[in-house]
């Protein structure tokens, strides 16, 4: 094979090699030079539209202070507003299509008018979205003393079945039967919640000591979910034991799974724990679709008082925003939405008369927005 003499391949070498980049105009001389940024952003970061229901009560007041938040940091996000209200019929279908539309939606609390066989619009939007899961973050604030200290108890419960979901019909005259269903998706997503946030332990909280068959089934599912999970300890305690152990050592609970009854009670019950319903941020997720809103629901639309004069407390629903925000992969408005809450209530000059204050709404709301980094 003949050989190349080393002149000829600078030749060959020169001849194939692409031209010198040539000096941009302006430049002094310098050659083009292409430049590359990489931005650790999750998500495109472009501004997404969530749809809005003020709600009744206290409703409009608290949404009122989200969107101003918002506003004042800037928050890639936009709101399509609609008026529902408690006493409707139903929910109207353009508000449905929207939040299908959207995915996601923030909402004041709707009144629910007892007995007289008036659905809650509550109850309609968990089950027309499917938002099988409810998740309340029930933990101490810095600054706010309570009673106990190192409560940090986040709350899954099935939000579409069982006796709290209105599955309930009337036999025969006098006889109403109520039904009682239990899944397994809510147990899989308290476990796929605890490991993705590092959560070390999963409390199931039932009755199948009296009611073996539903609430049997509903252990039997969280077992076998938890049996995927070995790195996460599971324990099972019977609700009557839970209120007790929840008032007495709290701090001794990490994420609880719970049938739908049982939960609503339960993080009610551990919202009074870390200092009212107020503060208690949460949402109602699905497959597809996430209603966020105030965690706990004892008083969530308030009474004619606070009302009139407009001093509902902001802080619960501006924490579920920044669940909102997370969940649409905002992390850094959701970590400066919710640092400069904490530090507003951790400072104690701004404080609604639920927290030991005599602010008004939009006082905290003005305290919340300065603090913003």
């Amino acid at each position: 094979m003949a050989r190349r003499s080393a002149p000829l391949l600078r030749r060959l070498v020169s001849a194939s090699s692409p031209p010198a980049p040539q000096p941009l105009p302006g430049h002094g001389g310098g050659l083009a030079r292409r430049t590359v940024t990489y931005m650790p952003r999750p998500g495109d970061g472009t501004p997404r539209a969530v749809t809005l229901i003020p709600g009744d009560g206290i409703g409009p007041l608290v949404t009122g202070a989200v969107r101003q938040v918002m506003e004042a940091m800037h928050a890639p996000v936009y709101f399509e507003t609609y008026e529902v209200h408690g006493d409707m019929p139903t929910v109207p279908p353009a508000v449905i299509e929207s939040i299908r539309r959207n995915k996601v939606c923030i909402k004041g609390g709707l009144a629910t008018p007892v007995g007289g066989g008036v659905s809650s619009l509550n109850m309609q939007l968990r089950k027309e979205l499917d938002l099988y899961a409810s998740l309340v973050h029930c933990s101490n604030l810095p600054g706010l003393p309570t009673r106990h200290e190192g409560v940090d108890i986040v709350v899954i419960r099935e939000n579409t079945e069982g006796e709290y979901s209105g599955l309930e019909h009337e036999v025969v005259p006098g006889v109403v039967e109520s039904l009682k269903f239990c899944s397994e998706r809510v147990a899989k997503y308290a476990f796929e919640y605890a490991y993705l946030n590092n959560r070390k332990k999963v409390t199931a909280v039932h009755k199948a000591n009296i009611m073996k068959l539903a609430d049997g089934l509903f252990l039997e599912s969280c077992r076998e979910v938890a049996s995927k999970y070995p790195g996460i300890q599971y324990n099972e305690m019977i609700v009557d034991n839970c209120s007790m152990q929840l008032v007495s050592k709290p701090e001794q609970f990490d994420v609880m799974v719970t049938p739908n009854l049982y939960g609503n009670l339960v993080a009610n019950t551990a919202a009074g724990i870390v200092g009212g319903t107020g503060i208690m941020p949460g949402g109602n997720v699905g497959q597809d679709y996430a209603i966020f809103e105030q965690g706990a629901s004892a008083g969530n639309v308030g009474n004619e008082n606070i009302v009139e004069q407009k001093k509902a407390n902001p802080v619960a629903l501006l924490l579920s925003s920044a669940m909102m925000l997370r969940h649409l992969q905002f992390p850094s408005f959701a970590d400066r939405l919710e640092t400069a809450v904490k530090r507003v209530v951790a400072e104690g000059t701004h404080r609604t008369k639920d927290l030991g204050g005599t602010s008004t709404t939009q006082e905290v709301t003005d305290a919340v927005i300065a603090n913003l980094d």
